[in-house]
């Protein structure tokens, strides 16, 4: 089996968690649920049920594409955001309706053999019994107990700091509050987490603190089911989620390039990279300027793979300097 299949991640455990599921019987998307739901346990600091989740999956047939991002709070309104002078990046006026557990429920109905429950097995054995803290996420652990002052966020540091201070390289962590949470998520098929229990936590810790998030939000919150978007280039077709995910920047920039003869140069040559940077520069500066959510885009985002649109953009790259989009 082992010769037939890859989990690769960034953490062996997770990657453990993801075989495990293979030997159960289960399928590829059986082995990344169980492998996403076990980094949310041994990589906190960069992966969490509060997340979003995007998926492009193939049936054997078409690809399939599914975005779980959430929408922001109803009660959110641009005077509110007015005080700021930049989007803040802590505390509740960044949160968003956390989408990760409704792709798992989608993804599993719609493509996993498993039981739902036994994708949880694996992240559930490791916030009960614990597991060693690998060097890369201590560190990362040590710089959010920095930077999430006590005074202003105590659960944190009591969920992820209960010694007073992050845990070193090879030290046991456990998190029996995390299992806790992860059993409802399981036994519920998510239901817990948007309608139910769980749900009811989330508001009233957010009426408590500050957060301007109501059951309602997340009531409504629905994963959806999409088409990708295409680009061709040099004989191959790349796909990617429409708006709002970000990965229309990728195909502008294909589509950019396009307009260049990148084969005169060598590929990690100073004019070659210089082109392709450029590219990401004037994909990028069109994807902060139009994407948004679906509801709320001003025009049709295939406008902008257009070949005489793209044509357009790669006139602006000047071969011999950088310049700012």
């Amino acid at each position: 089996m082992l010769a037939e299949n890859i989990v690769s991640t960034s953490q062996p455990l997770a990657c453990q968690a993801g075989l495990s599921m293979l030997r159960k019987g289960g399928n590829a998307i059986d082995a990344a649920l169980a492998t996403a739901i076990t980094l949310t346990v041994v990589e906190p600091v960069n992966n969490g049920i509060g997340s979003d989740a995007f998926a492009i999956v193939f049936d054997g047939k078409k690809l399939n594409g599914l975005n779980a991002s959430g929408k922001s709070p109803a009660a959110w309104t641009v005077d509110h955001f007015s005080k700021y002078k930049t989007m803040p990046l802590l505390g509740w006026d960044s949160v968003t309706i956390p989408g990760a557990v409704s792709a798992w429920v989608a993804l599993s109905k719609k493509y996993g053999q498993l039981n739902f429950k036994d994708l949880f097995e694996p992240a559930i054995h490791f916030a009960e019994n614990g597991f060693l803290v690998s060097p890369i996420t201590a560190k990362l652990w040590n710089q959010l107990a920095i930077m999430y002052k006590k005074n202003r966020f105590p659960e944190f540091h009591e969920t992820f700091l209960p010694t007073g201070k992050a845990p070193k390289p090879g030290e046991l962590f456990k998190n029996p509050n995390q299992a806790a949470t992860l059993k409802k998520i399981a036994e519920t098929e998510g239901e817990s987490f948007y309608c139910g229990e769980l749900a009811k936590k989330i508001i009233d810790h957010a009426n408590n603190t500050g957060g301007m998030i109501t059951l309602e939000d997340l009531e409504n919150h629905k994963a959806t089911w999409e088409n990708t978007i295409t680009m061709e280039y040099k004989g191959l077709t790349l796909h990617e989620l429409p708006p709002n995910g970000q990965g229309l920047a990728a195909l502008i920039m294909l589509g950019i390039l396009k307009n260049f003869d990148l084969s005169q140069y060598e590929p990690d040559s100073p004019q070659s990279i210089h082109l392709q940077i450029e590219a990401m520069k004037l994909a990028f500066s069109d994807a902060y300027r139009y994407i948004s959510d679906q509801s709320h885009l001003e025009f049709d985002p295939s406008l902008m793979l257009s070949s005489n649109y793209l044509e357009e953009r790669a006139k602006l790259i000047n071969i011999k300097r950088a310049q700012q989009f």
